[in-house]
């Protein structure tokens, strides 16, 4: 818990777009934006507020979005409000990679205009037994950002947990880097889309 607060300290949770805000949050906005431009760095986006309920209901499909838990009309709009942050800063990620769950898939497209399905950030709820190839599968992909380029990754709360240990609520990110020396996940930093 020490580690994660001293990280979250460093850049603290910032909201994607607010009626009110601060100095302090303009600062961290910044400070978030130039850490985005410096690049070898992701976005770890949990999907965008959704109906109501956990998981999706039994016997749903990938290939059929109306089976699935899908965004609600706040999430459509929660989703707009985080690609107009990052079109506020002139901020552009390098790839949207998206699970291939529709909540993710249509979060990346209407935050950023497109979603790449990747199955790496695809949800194991209910099928642990996959986590730890997937963890291993984003860990290594962290390295191949470039300086001056940062990915933007839609995915699931267990995906985000798994990765790093920060629970994600809808519409909020962890900005998470790969350390050289021992090959580690580090959260850079948190953002939330706010109420």
């Amino acid at each position: 818990m020490k580690r994660r607060d001293a990280l979250i300290a460093t850049l603290p949770l910032l909201g994607w777009a607010s009626a009110s805000r601060s100095a302090t949050s303009t600062a961290n906005d910044a400070a978030v934006a130039a850490r985005l431009r410096a690049g070898r760095i992701a976005v770890l986006l949990r999907h965008a507020i959704t109906d109501p309920g956990i998981g999706d209901p039994d016997g749903f499909r990938l290939d059929t979005c109306s089976t699935q838990r899908n965004l609600s009309a706040e999430g459509r709009v929660q989703a707009q409000r985080i690609g107009a942050w990052f079109k506020a800063r002139g901020l552009t990620p390098a790839h949207v990679r998206s699970s291939a769950w529709c909540r993710c898939i249509d979060t990346g497209t209407l935050a950023f205009g497109r979603a790449e399905p990747w199955p790496a950030l695809n949800s194991f709820f209910g099928d642990a037994g996959v986590r730890d190839r997937q963890s291993a599968v984003l860990g290594e992909a962290l390295p191949a950002i470039g300086a001056g380029a940062f990915e933007v990754w839609v995915t699931h709360q267990v995906n985000i947990t798994a990765l790093t240990g920060e629970f994600a609520q809808m519409g909020e990110a962890c900005v998470v880097e790969r350390l050289a020396a021992d090959a580690s996940i580090r959260v850079v930093a948190r953002f939330s889309a706010g109420a």
